[in-house]
C-alpha cells in the first residue's frame, strides 16, 4: 500500500519516530521534576533541614495532655463494617477526657448508624450527628454538618473546641497522633500527619501498590514541602486545623468551612487556609519504639475500587483545583501545584509510552524482514532516551527505598514492578476523570462516589512491620 510517496510501513515507522521524539520530550522534564525533588530531599536531610525526631520514652506530656477540647470528624456513608472497630480502638488509644468523636450519618442508613451505637456503648465521648437528608450527598456537606453540630455544642456549653481533626470511617489512629497534632497546632493552623496505606496479603499489587505511593509522598514529597514553605494540602485524614483557622474559614464561606460541590474538599483545605495567611505543616516523628506515628487503614483491593478512587483524586485535585484554586504567584507553590496537578498529563504520556513500545516492536520487525529501513535516531533523540532511562531508574530506586523504609526489604523489591500496576490504573483514571470532569462543566451535580471498605487493621491479630 503507497500512500502519496511513501509506503505505509514508511509512514508508519516516521510517525513512531516522531511520536516517540515528542514523548521522550516531554518525559524528560518529568523526570527532570524528580530529579530536582529528589536532590532537594537529600541535600536538605545531610545539611539536617528535614529530620524525623522521636519522642522521649515515658515522656507523658507527648502522649496524653492536650492544650484544651478536640472535636474529631467522622464522615461515613454505608461503613457498618469498618466504623465499629475504628471507633473502638479511637476511644482506647484515645483515653483523653477532652475529646469529642462526631460521626456523621445520613438517616437512610441504619446500619450504619447500629454499628456507631453498639460499637460505643454510651461512651459520652461521641456524638452521633443524623444528616437531615438522604445520602449520599458530599463528603464535605456531611463533615459541614459536624461542623454546624460541633458549632452548637460549643454554644451550649460555652466552651469551644482547641481544633479539629479529620478522619475516615476506615482509620486506625496511632495513640500519639492526638497529642502531636494538639502541640504542632500551638505555632501553625492546619497541621497533616503522615499516612500510612498497609500492605495486604490477600491484595498483594492492587490493595498493596497504595503502599508504596504513600510510602514516597508522605515520606518525601510532602517533606520537601513542608521544609521549603510551601502550602500543605489535606489528605483528610490525619489532619488537624485550628479551631479559630476553620472559624475563619466558615465566614468567608457563608458558614460551610468544607465545599460542597469539591471532590477533594480535604486537599483544598490546607491551601485555602495557607493561601488566607495560615501556616501549615507536615510532621514526620517518630515513637520512642521507631514506628512512625501516622494514620493507618487499608485501601481499595479491586481494581475498579481502585479506579473510582483515583478518578475522584485526580479529578478533584488536578481539574476542579485548576478551576477552584487557580495558580499560586510563590515559586515553589507554584511548582507544588504543577505536580499536583499533571495526573491527566501523566495519563496520556503513559499511555503513549506503552503504544510505543508495541509500535517499536513492530518497527523493529519491520526492519528485519527488509521491508523498512529504520530512520538513524538523532543525538537529541538519543540523549532524551538516555536521560528517561536513568530517570526510571532513579524512580525505581527511590520507589523501593522508602517502600522499604517503612514496610521492609521485601515489599522494597515488590514496589518496583508494582509500579507498573499504578500506572495502568492512573491510565484507567485518568480517562474517567476527564469524562466526569465535562460532565460537571455540563452541569452534573457532584455526588460521593465513595469507596467500600471492608477490612481493618485493628481486627488483625498481626500487622506487618508498619503496623506494628
Amino acid at each position: 500500500m503507497v500512500l502519496g510517496s511513501f509506503t505505509f510501513a514508511e509512514w508508519f515507522v516516521l510517525v513512531q519516530h516522531e511520536l516517540l521524539l515528542f514523548a521522550a520530550a516531554f518525559f524528560a522534564l518529568g523526570m527532570i521534576d524528580e530529579f530536582a525533588l529528589d536532590c532537594t530531599y537529600v541535600w536538605m536531610r545531610l545539611t539536617g533541614r528535614i529530620a524525623t525526631p522521636r519522642l522521649k520514652e515515658g515522656d507523658p506530656e507527648a502522649i496524653t495532655s492536650l492544650a484544651g477540647p478536640a472535636a474529631v470528624f467522622i464522615p461515613t456513608w454505608r461503613e457498618e463494617a469498618v466504623i465499629g472497630p475504628t471507633l473502638v480502638h479511637m476511644l482506647d488509644v484515645w483515653p483523653q477526657p477532652e475529646v469529642t468523636i462526631y460521626v456523621g450519618c445520613y438517616r437512610n442508613d441504619p446500619y450504619t448508624m447500629a454499628a456507631v451505637i453498639a460499637a460505643t456503648r454510651g461512651d459520652p465521648r461521641v456524638r452521633l450527628v443524623i444528616h437531615g437528608e438522604d445520602g449520599p450527598t458530599s463528603k464535605a456537606d456531611c463533615l459541614n454538618r459536624l461542623y454546624w453540630a460541633l458549632e452548637e455544642d460549643e454554644v451550649r456549653s460555652g466552651q469551644k473546641a482547641s481544633m479539629v481533626v479529620l478522619h475516615d470511617a476506615e482509620d486506625m489512629v496511632d495513640p500519639a497522633a492526638l497529642s502531636l497534632l494538639d502541640q504542632a497546632l500551638w505555632h501553625a493552623q492546619f497541621v497533616q500527619l503522615p499516612v500510612l496505606a498497609l500492605p495486604q496479603h490477600r491484595s498483594p499489587w492492587i490493595g498493596s501498590h497504595y503502599s508504596d505511593e504513600f510510602a514516597e509522598s508522605h515520606g518525601k514529597a510532602l517533606v520537601v514541602r513542608d521544609a521549603l514553605g510551601a502550602a500543605i494540602p489535606g489528605a483528610g485524614v490525619g489532619c488537624g486545623i485550628a479551631r479559630n483557622a476553620l472559624a475563619a474559614l466558615a465566614a468567608r464561606e457563608g458558614g460551610s468551612p468544607f465545599a460542597r460541590e469539591s471532590l477533594t474538599e480535604d486537599y483544598e483545605l490546607g491551601l485555602k487556609i495557607a493561601q488566607a495567611g495560615g501556616r501549615g505543616r507536615f510532621i514526620r516523628v517518630r515513637g520512642c519504639d521507631g514506628r512512625l506515628i501516622a494514620t493507618r487503614a487499608f485501601f481499595p483491593t479491586g481494581r475498579d475500587e481502585s479506579v473510582r478512587q483515583k478518578t475522584r483524586w485526580m479529578h478533584g485535585i488536578a481539574l476542579q483545583g485548576w478551576d477552584r484554586l487557580g495558580w499560586d504567584r510563590k515559586p515553589v507553590d507554584l511548582w507544588m501545584q504543577l505536580r499536583d496537578r499533571r495526573g491527566p498529563l501523566a495519563a496520556i504520556l503513559l499511555v503513549l509510552a506503552y503504544s510505543l513500545l508495541v509500535c517499536a516492536a513492530i518497527s523493529m520487525m519491520l526492519s528485519e524482514l527488509h521491508i523498512v529501513a529504520l530512520p538513524a535516531v538523532s543525538p537529541l533523540l538519543s540523549a532524551l532516551l538516555w536521560l528517561n532511562l536513568f530517570g526510571v531508574a532513579m524512580r525505581f530506586l527511590m520507589r523501593a527505598c522508602f517502600t522499604a523504609r517503612e514496610y521492609g526489604w521485601r515489599q522494597g523489591l515488590i514496589a518496583i514492578p508494582r509500579t507498573f500496576v499504578s500506572n495502568i490504573i492512573a491510565i484507567m483514571a485518568g480517562r474517567r476523570a476527564l469524562i466526569a470532569y465535562i460532565k460537571t462543566l455540563r452541569g452534573a451535580p457532584v455526588i460521593w462516589d465513595k469507596t467500600e471498605h471492608w477490612d481493618h487493621p485493628a481486627l488483625l491479630k498481626t500487622v506487618d512491620k508498619a503496623g506494628a
